[in-house]
């Protein structure tokens, strides 16, 4: 199971995988708001997402784990 981290303190502005989506490596999950720049927090391989662990307008720190993926 891949842990994905926040890169940079910011607020989640848009979620774009669910719970069993299957995603290709580069697929955009999420998009951080930081700073007034979005930044596209992408995946690192292929695989299923397992598990997205904040909401909409949450604000995280540089290092929270945003996503959960199982590589295929």
């Amino acid at each position: 199971m891949l842990e994905i981290e926040a890169e940079i303190a910011g607020s989640v502005w848009k979620i774009e995988a669910a719970v069993g989506d299957r995603v290709e490596e580069e697929q955009v999950l999420l998009i951080l708001e930081s700073m007034k720049m979005e930044i596209p927090v992408e995946a690192p391989c292929a695989g299923v997402v397992r598990a997205v662990k904040v909401e909409e307008g949450a604000t995280v720190e540089e290092g929270t784990v945003l996503v959960l993926i199982e590589s295929e």
